[in-house]
């Protein structure tokens, strides 16, 4: 997810459906109908930090970085970081789902303070929004029919699908628009939909997304070619200037060195 995941041009986008509040009681930003653990409960309470308030959008529908479970609740590997980052500040946070277009917007218009959605910390974001250190770096790679006629080794003459407003979707723009018919999707889901129907050819999605794809579907589809290296760093995105951003890298800081950063991403994106 990632532009695993997004480019600028989201950046004036507002179009899609306004703030959907999947609220989290937090001691360490979870879901109101969701337990907290002991440890994080407990992480929350007791010293003259405790409380701050924090508010954090993801987008809810980039299985495995984030989505929404059955129940409502927000879960996935960003959501799983956000609340680590909230336990070891001993804040008091809320996350809510956002979709992707508006996610920007939503932020500098203080909707949240904070995004936490698989989002690539790229020059023209940064352009507008302060990232913190990355949390997660992303490669890319082809999902294509096993059976089809799709060759990552001649990339011409396809219908070739990702979502909008990435780093993949400029991907494509940049490198593929013109011997190729471009899709731009406004969720992986959609796309991945054509894909299986057979109105693609090929959908490029970051591997952790294919990966957790192809749990149900390895019987016909597969990650075609090299997965590429496009130097697609995920990253915590605050307003310009907002002093949260210095707070959030030393607790990303602390969650790489004590390794819970690593076994998050063990428990969502291990093979």
């Amino acid at each position: 997810m990632s532009y695993a995941a997004r480019s600028a041009q989201q950046l004036g986008r507002l179009s899609r459906v306004a703030l959907c509040v999947a609220a989290v009681s937090v001691s360490a930003c979870q879901p109101a109908n969701d337990p907290i653990s002991d440890d994080a409960a407990s992480a929350t309470h007791g010293t003259a930090t405790s409380g701050k308030k924090i508010r954090i959008a993801t987008e809810g529908a980039y299985q495995p970085f984030n989505y929404t479970n059955s129940d409502g609740g927000l879960a996935g590997y960003d959501v799983d970081v956000a609340k680590a980052v909230c336990a070891e500040l001993k804040a008091d946070c809320q996350i809510v789902a956002q979709d992707w277009d508006g996610i920007i917007p939503g932020l500098l218009a203080g909707k949240y303070d904070a995004i936490v959605s698989g989002m690539s910390a790229t020059p023209e974001r940064a352009a507008q929004v302060d990232f913190t250190q990355p949390y997660y770096k992303n490669t890319i790679v082809w999902l294509a029919p096993t059976t089809g006629k799709f060759n990552p080794a001649n990339i011409k003459g396809y219908k070739l699908a990702t979502q909008r407003s990435t780093t993949l979707g400029q991907y494509l723009q940049d490198h593929f628009k013109t011997d190729n018919d471009l899709k731009l999707y406004d969720t992986y889901d959609n796309a991945f939909m054509d894909l299986k129907s057979g109105r693609v050819d090929s959908v490029l999605a970051e591997k952790v997304t294919a990966s957790e794809w192809l749990k149900q579907n390895h019987d016909k589809f597969a990650m075609m070619g090299d997965e590429i290296d496009n130097n697609d760093n995920i990253a915590i995105a605050v307003r310009r200037n907002d002093a949260l951003k210095g707070e959030l890298d030393q607790a990303l800081t602390t969650l790489k060195n004590n390794g819970q950063l690593d076994k998050l991403q063990q428990q969502h994106f291990a093979q």
